[in-house]
């Protein structure tokens, strides 16, 4: 059975039809594991509303998730667009079969458009050059395939700093274009790729990865906050500011604090807790925080209320957390 799913009901969904959807496609990790993908968050606007089909948001691109994406009955040409927090390899270890199973699984040109932080460009060239055996094989034994991966990279400069501080904010295209309005953070994308979904980034505070950048989604008068790996700052703050909603990466530092390891030590000082997270959501006065990418894995099925717990002391509103494909629909209040 997937994870995530009761049977042959598919994915578990708190709530009724809304103007936005939060998936947590994998709720994993670094550290590889059995149950739970590497990190990767879906944001849908609109499923099920007549007229328009969906708008779906992929928030960082982690193992497996094309496999997830598949239990939710989608693929990578139903992305609207790719967004990417920040260039650690866990969350960004898929982007390559998400650019080729784009590629190879539509039959016109259809670009894929990816979002993310100063270095996106270099990445996504290097994962190409990698690809370029498959590349050349693939357009030579497919005769209708007569066109190389379109990809159109956007790098976002959040005008607003971890910090708080005020920042001009330009966002360049791969094809040389600016991708932003220059003045909120707001991200211009392509002409076809979404136009109801308002998305702006912010930067966030993941040092020594840096740039990091969280991002947030407003649609109908829901908003949504992807935090992304970050500790507590003025740019997540900034973007949280009269959102409903934060999904937020969270490691159990009670726990690791008392593993003997340098490296899980090291960890410590660039992720949020959840006590961390609770608190950030609280400030802004969120109605629900999510929790994701669990650091140590938690069981399946298991010690969400532990979790949870932590949480609670710090926000008073509804936290969310569980298995991978877990869905939260997000209202307008």
């Amino acid at each position: 059975m997937v994870p995530g799913t009761k049977g042959d009901t598919g994915p578990i969904t708190r709530g009724s039809p809304v103007s936005l959807k939060v998936t947590l496609l994998g709720t994993g990790s670094p550290m590889p594991s059995p149950d739970r993908a590497g990190p990767a968050t879906l944001i849908t606007a609109d499923e099920g509303a007549g007229g328009e089909p969906a708008e779906h948001y992929l928030v960082d691109a982690g193992r497996g998730v094309l496999m997830r994406l598949a239990a939710c009955g989608l693929g990578a040409p139903n992305l609207t667009a790719v967004f990417i927090t920040h260039l650690h390899s866990d969350h960004i270890t898929d982007l390559n079969d998400v650019i080729t199973t784009r590629w190879v699984m539509t039959f016109e040109e259809t670009p894929l458009t990816i979002v993310g932080p100063v270095g996106t460009q270099a990445v996504v060239d290097h994962l190409l050059a990698s690809l370029e055996p498959d590349i050349e094989y693939r357009i030579a034994h497919h005769e209708d395939l007569d066109h190389r991966p379109p990809v159109n990279v956007i790098e976002v400069r959040p005008s607003i700093g971890s910090d708080g501080s005020d920042r001009s904010d330009r966002s360049d295209r791969s094809d040389g274009s600016d991708g932003s309005d220059g003045s909120d953070g707001v991200v211009e994308l392509p002409d076809g790729h979404g136009c109801r979904v308002v998305i702006k980034c912010g930067q966030t505070d993941h040092k020594p990865v840096e740039p990091s950048i969280g991002l947030r989604f407003d649609h109908a008068g829901v908003a949504v906050v992807a935090a992304g790996d970050t500790i507590p700052c003025a740019g997540l703050d900034a973007l949280c500011d009269g959102a409903d909603a934060l999904v937020h990466t969270v490691i159990r530092k009670d726990i690791i604090s008392n593993i003997p390891m340098q490296r899980m030590q090291d960890t410590l000082d660039y992720h949020s807790s959840p006590e961390e997270a609770a608190q950030t959501a609280a400030k802004a006065g969120l109605d629900t925080l999510i929790y994701t990418h669990y650091v140590p894995a938690m069981p399946m099925g298991g010690t969400e209320d532990d979790w949870r717990a932590l949480g609670a002391a710090h926000f008073g509103g509804t936290i969310e957390l569980g298995d991978d494909l877990h869905t939260v629909t997000i209202n307008p209040t």
